[in-house]
Formats: structure tokens, C-alpha cells, sequence
């Protein structure tokens, strides 16, 4: 069973950064594309950037030229480099296999830009 750990959330100021890691548990994180997931308070849960297998990437354009994603596969481990961060990007960040499955949701990690 596949288990997912987001970390590296938190409070942040307009034009800061942070990263996000998401630790998979399982052996099928190396052979599959992965998905960072964002959903603020009143909203549908939003795709923000994913990566192949390969490491070919996409990017929701409300993030392009602001966010990185990049995967370890050695380590089972995704991240998501967030720059120039805003306070619309407020919200929870999860990762998740694309497209997801439901049964992998994490707890999430808590990302707040405010001054």
C-alpha cells in the first residue's frame, strides 16, 4: 500500500519561497507521473505542475515561470520549488500520482502567503 507524507509548508511573504517535499512509500512512485494538487478553502482541488517518469514536466499557467517540480526516484520523493509565491497561492498542496488516485491522498501541506 502506497503511503504519501507532504512536508515543508508554511507562512510566507508576498515574493517568498519555499519548497515542497512529498515522500511515497511502494515501489510504483519510480514508474508513474506524478502531480503536485492545490485547493484553497470554497475551491475544487486544482492540478499545479506534473512530471513523467522521465522528468518531462507541465505547468498549470497560473504557476509557469514561478514553481519547479522535480522528482527523486531514488529516494521515492517529489518536490515542488515555489518562488515568487503570492497570496492566491494560498491553499493545502498535496502530490499525487496524474492522474490521481483517490486512495493516495496525504494529509497535505498547509502553504500560507500573507504579510
Amino acid at each position: 500500500q502506497v503511503q504519501i507524507v507532504e512536508s515543508g509548508g508554511g507562512l510566507v511573504q508576498p515574493g517568498g519561497s519555499l519548497r515542497l517535499s512529498c515522500a511515497a512509500s511502494g515501489s510504483i512512485f519510480r514508474f508513474v507521473t506524478m502531480g503536485w494538487y492545490r485547493q484553497a478553502p470554497g475551491n475544487q482541488r486544482d492540478l499545479v505542475a506534473s512530471i513523467s517518469r522521465l522528468g518531462y514536466t507541465n505547468y498549470a499557467d497560473f504557476v509557469k515561470g514561478r514553481f519547479t517540480i522535480s522528482r527523486d526516484n531514488a529516494k521515492n520523493t517529489l518536490y515542488l520549488q515555489m518562488n515568487s509565491l503570492e497570496p492566491e497561492d494560498t491553499a493545502v498542496y498535496y502530490c499525487n500520482q496524474n492522474p490521481p488516485d483517490g486512495a493516495y491522498w496525504g494529509q497535505g501541506a498547509q502553504v500560507t502567503v500573507s504579510s
